[in-house]
């Protein structure tokens, strides 16, 4: 496939959202030839401090995005929760918005996301979309999966909220209509689960892609808390993620960052959700490859070549900073020598993504330590 020419002039790119994707987008873009402005909802929000230029308002709001939108060469998003009709109107005008609207909608909606992929064939758990209250599709479901069943909302869920396990001491007819009073209900079995994995892959303007390596993602009340590369999982398993994550790829055709979490199961692999931007996943990428996943997105999104990536190291491990009760010891974190600390500079509450920390070296369980050890003073347990 040709080479994009590089422009002349540094194109801008907007970004929707100032929380912490924004944060490391605006770090990445200090090497490449952008201009980078961002749409804040909040002058308190974590990434304002990293842009020269700022605009104040709302990613839900429609005259806030159609006028950010508008005074970009190109606009990108740190979080999907946006107003979809302000990105379709926008493409209507012929305005550069990554992802589309259509990728969007993979990521906003579940209901969706699963529909099309089962019409595809693409591997994912049994399910079944819930428009309102449906008494005997609720219970043939849970006939149907003996061994658990969990409900999603459609929209707006993320990091564990917005999910829960149907099992012993919940009532599950009461459990999914206080759900369906928020819009659609997605009913999943509950997958036997052997481990989960993540794949991300960045795709150009041009259709040029560049995949991520597999790796393992360890998940604790429904958010990441480490991941790990590369994956510790058979040559099989993870050649099969990279293939479904490719056929993924190819049918939500999003210019960007793409990650697809998927499940090791026994049932083979299967795809849990879909994040058309940069990911959790991958935050690994910053100081574990020689091209991070942000600067990668923002080469796709301003019409740049993407970049090969390539590992730095055998082996990285890279821990999410999680608020609990009380702040931890920054001073000497700080001091763990190989440790890469990412303050997201959002203030302290229990059960928030306050950061992470990167490890990279020879050693899988060196590093690990590392990571671990500079995390553990970050959010002290007591």
């Amino acid at each position: 496939m040709p080479k994009v020419t590089e422009p002349r002039s540094n194109p801008s790119v907007g970004v929707i959202g100032a929380g912490q994707l924004a944060l490391m987008m605006a770090e990445a873009a200090e090497t490449l030839p952008i201009e980078l402005s961002l749409l804040a909802a909040s002058s308190d929000d974590a990434a304002i401090s990293h842009f020269r230029q700022v605009t104040f308002g709302s990613a839900h709001e429609y005259g806030d995005v159609m006028a950010f939108a508008r005074s970009n060469d190109a606009t990108t998003f740190d979080h999907e929760l946006v107003n979809l009709d302000a990105v379709i109107a926008l493409e209507d005008e012929g305005r550069t918005v990554f992802p589309s609207s259509q990728a969007l909608r993979f990521a906003v909606d579940k209901a969706y996301q699963r529909t099309v992929f089962a019409a595809e064939g693409l591997p994912i758990p049994d399910f079944v979309v819930l428009e309102h209250f449906d008494e005997t599709a609720i219970r043939d479901f849970l006939a149907a999966h003996p061994d658990g069943v969990v409900v999603k909302s459609a929209r707006g869920g993320y990091d564990g909220r917005g999910v829960a396990v149907l099992g012993a001491g919940v009532d599950p007819l009461e459990t999914i209509t206080n759900f369906l009073t928020a819009g659609t209900v997605v009913l999943e079995e509950r997958v036997a689960l052997v481990a989960e994995m993540a794949v991300s892959i960045v795709t150009s303007r041009s259709g040029e892609s560049v995949m991520y390596p597999v790796v393992d993602t360890i998940q604790r009340d429904g958010m990441c808390v480490e991941v790990n590369f590369p994956t510790t999982l058979p040559v099989d398993v993870a050649e099969s993620a990279e293939r479904i994550a490719l056929a993924v790829a190819a049918r939500v055709n999003a210019v960007g960052v793409l990650a697809v979490e998927l499940f090791a199961t026994t049932k083979g692999v299967l795809i849990n959700e879909v994040a058309t931007r940069p990911h959790n996943s991958g935050h690994w990428t910053i100081e574990g490859t020689t091209a991070s996943q942000f600067e990668n997105h923002l080469r796709a999104v301003a019409g740049l070549d993407v970049v090969p990536p390539e590992a730095t190291g055998a082996f990285v491990t890279m821990v999410n900073v999680i608020g609990t009760a009380r702040p931890g010891d920054d001073e000497a974190a700080y001091q763990i020598a190989g440790a890469h600390i990412h303050d997201y500079g959002k203030s302290w509450r229990p059960g928030r993504k306050l950061g992470h920390v990167t490890a990279v070296g020879d050693n899988r369980s060196g590093v690990a330590k590392t990571a671990w050890d500079a995390a553990a003073l970050l959010q002290p347990s007591n």
